[in-house]
């Protein structure tokens, strides 16, 4: 969170290209949220190399970042995506695990606020299956607004698709999901307690 005394992302980046040590600010900011993202995505043994290469992967594009996007939250995770596209085959992987055994490791540190989201195992291997098999372009975007908390228009900018585009792979995801949990939509849930 940043306080008011503090610069936003843009100026961060702007002060780290003339100053490489101000980077350091950025990763402070978001590498937390960013590596437990990664790690419901792929797993812990993945997540520090993932977050590590993101992090490297921005600084070495810091002059090309659009400073007139004050958050670099969409930036970060479209690089993170990237780079979690080249670990698909584990990513599906795990939720076909997930699927036949209904234990999320990686989310049992979150057991409280998924309790509170989803009443039973057998739902998580449900939406564990269902996320399997969607396709990793809905499923990027699925995850992005439900785990991530990004708006349309930041999932828009963080993959490099318009709005449109986020909405339909969205719905599609949605009612993909919806169906392999018998009419309930998680994302839905919380995406709303994200709101609120």
């Amino acid at each position: 969170m940043i306080t008011d005394n503090e610069p936003d992302d843009a100026e961060v980046i702007d002060r780290a290209l003339r100053d490489p040590s101000a980077f350091s600010a950025l990763f402070d900011r978001h590498a937390s949220a960013l590596h437990r993202y990664v790690a419901r995505r792929l797993g812990d043994s993945l997540a520090d190399d993932v977050v590590a290469e993101t992090f490297m992967a921005a600084f070495r594009r810091l002059k090309r970042y659009d400073t007139t996007h004050r958050d670099a939250r969409p930036w970060l995770y479209g690089i993170a995506a990237n780079l979690i596209g080249k670990h698909r085959r584990t990513e599906v992987r795990a939720y076909l695990a997930l699927s036949r055994i209904g234990t999320d490791e990686v989310a049992e540190s979150h057991t409280d606020r998924v309790e509170a989201r989803v009443s039973a195992s057998s739902a998580h291997r449900e939406l564990a299956g269902a996320l399997a098999v969607l396709s990793p372009e809905d499923r990027e975007v699925l995850l992005m607004i439900a785990w991530a908390d990004l708006s349309y228009e930041e999932v828009s900018r963080a993959l490099g698709i318009p709005i449109g585009t986020v909405r339909s792979r969205l719905h599609r995801a949605r009612r993909k999901t919806r169906e392999a949990l018998g009419g309930s939509d998680p994302s839905a849930v919380e995406e709303e307690a994200a709101r609120g």
